[in-house]
C-alpha cells in the first residue's frame, strides 16, 4: 500500500511541472485525494458494502469535484490534472500511467446492464472536456483530444479528435508530446486544406491557358 501511495505521488511530479514539493502534492492536489478516496470506496464495494462505498465516493465528490464510482477499476499511477467535473462510471476500467484532464466523462450511453462504460488502456491521455461513452476499449498509447466525443473502439497507438471522434494514425505511433493535447491534427481540416490547395492549382492552370493578355470578366 505504501509503495502504491508513493507511485501516485511520483505520477504527479512526472506529469505536472507545477508540482513543487511532496507536502504540496499530498495536501493540495484534489485529483490525488479523489484517487485515494476511490481506493477506499472500491475496497468497501468489493465487500458488498455498497452504501458505505457510495458515501465515501459522494463525500469525495463534494470535496474534490471529481466523481469516481466505487465500482470503477483504476490502475497504477493515474494522474487527474485539476479534475473538476471529471466523471468515471461504475464499470469503467483504467490502465496504468493514464492522464485525465478536467471535464472528462468516462460514461455509458443508456440504461443497459452489465459492462456499459469504457476500458482505457495503458499510457493514455484524455484531454480536457473529452467524452468517452460506451462499452468499448481505448487502446494503449492513445491520445483523446480536448472536447472529443468517442463512441467506438480505438486501436492502440492512435489519436482521436472531433465530435464524433475520428482516429488519426501516424505510422502506428503516438502523435507528438503525450501531454500536449492542444495540438492534435484534425482530419477534416486537413481534407479542406488539401481541397483548397487543389483548387488553387486548378485556378493557376486556367490562368495559364487563358494567356497573359486575357482580361478576366
Amino acid at each position: 500500500m505504501l509503495s502504491k501511495l508513493r507511485s501516485d505521488i511520483k505520477a504527479v511530479f512526472d506529469n505536472d511541472p507545477a508540482a513543487r514539493s511532496t507536502f504540496e502534492v499530498v495536501f493540495t492536489y484534489s485529483g490525488l485525494h479523489a484517487i485515494w478516496a476511490q481506493r477506499v470506496a472500491h475496497a468497501f464495494y468489493k465487500r458488498k458494502w455498497f452504501s458505505l462505498a457510495r458515501f465515501v465516493s459522494q463525500f469525495s465528490r463534494f470535496m474534490t469535484g471529481i466523481e469516481i464510482h466505487p465500482g470503477a477499476v483504476i490502475g497504477n499511477r493515474l494522474f487527474i490534472d485539476h479534475g473538476m467535473g471529471v466523471v468515471i462510471g461504475e464499470t469503467c476500467e483504467i490502465g496504468d500511467d493514464v492522464v485525465i484532464y478536467q471535464g472528462v466523462t468516462l460514461g455509458g450511453t443508456g440504461k443497459e446492464k452489465g459492462k456499459r462504460h469504457p476500458t482505457i488502456g495503458n499510457n493514455v491521455v484524455v484531454g480536457s472536456g473529452a467524452k468517452v461513452l460506451g462499452s468499448f476499449r481505448v487502446g494503449d498509447n492513445c491520445n483523446i483530444g480536448s472536447n472529443s466525443v468517442v463512441l467506438r473502439e480505438v486501436p492502440d497507438n492512435c489519436t482521436v479528435v472531433g465530435n464524433p471522434g475520428r482516429v488519426v494514425r501516424r505510422n502506428g505511433e503516438r502523435v507528438g508530446d503525450r501531454l500536449d493535447h492542444t495540438r492534435l491534427p484534425d482530419p477534416v481540416i486537413e481534407m479542406f486544406r488539401a481541397m483548397q490547395k487543389e483548387i488553387d492549382g486548378l485556378r493557376t492552370q486556367v490562368e495559364d491557358l487563358r494567356g497573359p493578355g486575357h482580361k478576366g470578366e
